[in-house]
């Protein structure tokens, strides 16, 4: 078997087969990679099509589609193979697609190839405005977008009365650098603007590389929310309408116990918050979104790393699923800062979530506070040495961070050296984390218990992640969700106003200085918390908006005030604080 025809392979069957189909075919064809695996979602997508693909011959491929439920929408145009319309065929689809771009170069000319070059090097769903911006003036790229819509070049992958994106199909990338490449002479300008002098090769080939884990991350979630729609919608919507920060808490005590619990939900919460709906109030809009910044940090050893990385990215070989959104956190781990903002302008315009295990070690580097706080402000980028220049570009997304502190008596101290890293910490979330007896104990408890199967986190595990993947299809109005669920904004009430003030005060009562050691972003972010937290109520009401839950409130309030006493210090006890507020 020829080696594109394997991959072709690979990518069919993973586009247009359901994770448990595949597992399914694996179990019946005998495929020693599946032996080991109890159920589909121990698999690996990608793995689990690529053995199937080394396996089977076309014969049986055909028999694979003609047995098994597949995605009857999904298309794939290859060039050994073509699905469509919910047939599959022993028989490409290249030839047909080379004549139909010929023709609308003798059309168009230049200009299809730079629409097309914009299709290749924009991240997967561009739509017109991106296409626009891409082309030199002069171009108008709709007649063209619809011809090679209209001749199976291009796909639209998503599409509703207001807009349309399209797309380049994976495996007919190739075939249409190929032509690009056939209508260009060495002596031609290039029509896309080529980076600048001051860029290097490796940048431009790391933001390439970036787009294309892009576009795999988008087509996980895809994937994910395709076989959700499928086969557990009316399930996950039931379960919904009970679902709430109160469940999710009892879930996680059961599994973590009384105090380790709290991390988990910080960092389940704050997954919810990433679909960056708007906050409003009864008069409009407070300018407020859920989004927000997590960090955990602490002494070794105190479980920062698994609530941060592990519980949401998921972590087999511990019997640890993911708890995350599927295709939406990009781990970082030993990634450099410098990396991470040459990568940042590929993410411009999407909102994803970067997970930075040991964060102490971006700031090795200098120079590093500056950009980074414009990350977390989401603002505007731009980073220049004497080899390169990075952006101006403005970076979307969030970040889920963990770092080690010295902790004292009463207080503790920082380890990273930059003076002004202050001001990172001042735009997350943050949590100190104490190893105390308690704490070493439940740590000690529950790995115990998951590595003698005590804990059932398999089943909790799969329908909070569906509850939370549906939640963000829904508030990112994802194409499968947007006709059949209505965008909710979070409704600020006078209670978490009174409750916030009555913290403020009592927080201040308690601090004998004149000078305060904290910022009054604590307060946006306690709202935050609490407005992510109240999405897990979606849909327990059929309000044209979601209602801050006084459970979510409670545990913003802990928030605060246990935040504010970290920042001082630990000047006050919080526990004094919150005994006269909750």
């Amino acid at each position: 078997m020829l080696d594109d025809r394997l991959i072709e392979r690979e990518i069919l069957l993973r586009r247009v087969l359901s994770r448990t189909v595949l597992y399914q075919v694996g179990k019946t064809l005998d495929i020693p990679y599946f032996h080991d695996y109890k159920s589909e979602w121990d698999v690996d997508e990608q793995k689990a099509a690529f053995e199937i693909a080394s396996n089977a011959s076309d014969q049986k491929l055909m028999e694979i589609f003609r047995t098994n439920k597949h995605r009857d929408w999904e298309i794939f145009r290859g060039r050994y193979y073509t699905f469509e319309k919910g047939e599959f065929r022993l028989e490409g689809s290249w030839k047909a697609i080379q004549a139909a771009v010929a023709k609308t170069k003798r059309k168009y000319g230049k200009a299809c190839s730079a629409v097309l070059k914009c299709l290749l090097q924009t991240s997967k769903g561009c739509n017109i405005n991106e296409i626009k911006h891409n082309l030199p003036e002069g171009i108008d790229a709709s007649p063209i977008l619809s011809d090679l819509e209209r001749l199976n070049v291009i796909v639209p992958s998503y599409k509703s009365k207001q807009s349309t994106e399209w797309t380049v199909l994976e495996e007919t990338l190739p075939l249409i650098r190929q032509e690009i490449r056939a209508g260009e002479s060495e002596t031609e300008k290039p029509i896309v603007q080529a980076p600048s002098a001051t860029s290097t090769s490796v940048k431009a080939d790391s933001v390439s590389e970036e787009r294309r884990s892009i576009e795999k991350m988008d087509q996980e979630l895809d994937q994910y929310l395709t076989d959700l729609f499928k086969y557990r919608l009316e399930r996950t919507v039931e379960f919904g309408k009970s679902f709430s920060i109160q469940y999710i808490t009892d879930y996680l005590k059961q599994l973590f116990g009384p105090l380790l619990f709290f991390d988990s939900l910080l960092s389940i919460t704050q997954q919810y918050g990433l679909a960056d709906v708007e906050i409003v109030h009864a008069a409009g809009r407070t300018g407020m979104r859920t989004g927000w910044n997590l960090s955990l940090f602490g002494e070794p050893g105190t479980g920062k790393s698994f609530s941060v990385r592990d519980l949401i990215l998921g972590k087999l070989d511990a019997k640890v699923p993911a708890h995350g959104i599927p295709g939406r956190n990009r781990y970082a781990g030993g990634m450099t800062p410098a990396k991470f903002i040459r990568i940042g302008q590929a993410y411009s315009g999407r909102v994803f979530n970067f997970v930075v295990p040991e964060f102490n070690d971006w700031f090795k580097y200098k120079g590093m506070v500056e950009p980074l706080k414009l990350a977390m402000e989401r603002g505007e980028i731009k980073y220049e040495t004497e080899r390169e220049t990075v952006g101006p570009y403005r970076f979307n997304g969030f970040f889920s961070v963990n770092y080690n502190v010295a902790t004292m008596r009463r207080g503790h101290q920082v380890t990273v050296q930059d003076p002004n890293f202050n001001a990172i910490e001042d735009r997350m979330l943050c949590r100190l984390h104490r190893l105390t007896k308690q704490r070493f104990v439940e740590i000690a408890e529950s790995q115990m218990r998951l590595a003698f199967g005590e804990i059932d986190i398999e089943a909790g595990a799969q329908k909070t992640r569906d509850h939370l993947s549906l939640v963000y299809a829904i508030q990112t109005k994802h194409h499968l969700a947007a006709s059949r669920f209505k965008q909710k904004a979070v409704m600020l009430t006078p209670k978490a106003q009174e409750m916030l003030t009555k913290a403020r005060k009592a927080i201040l009562d308690e601090i004998e200085e004149e000078s305060v050691r904290f910022s009054a972003r604590l307060e946006d972010r306690a709202i935050r918390f609490a407005c992510a937290a109240s999405m897990l109520s979606y849909f327990q009401s059929d309000l044209d908006y979601i209602p801050i839950s006084e459970e979510a409130l409670k545990y913003a309030v802990q928030l605060y005030v246990e935040e504010a006493s970290v920042r001082s210090q630990e000047e006050f006890q919080p526990e004094s604080v919150l005994t006269k507020l909750l």
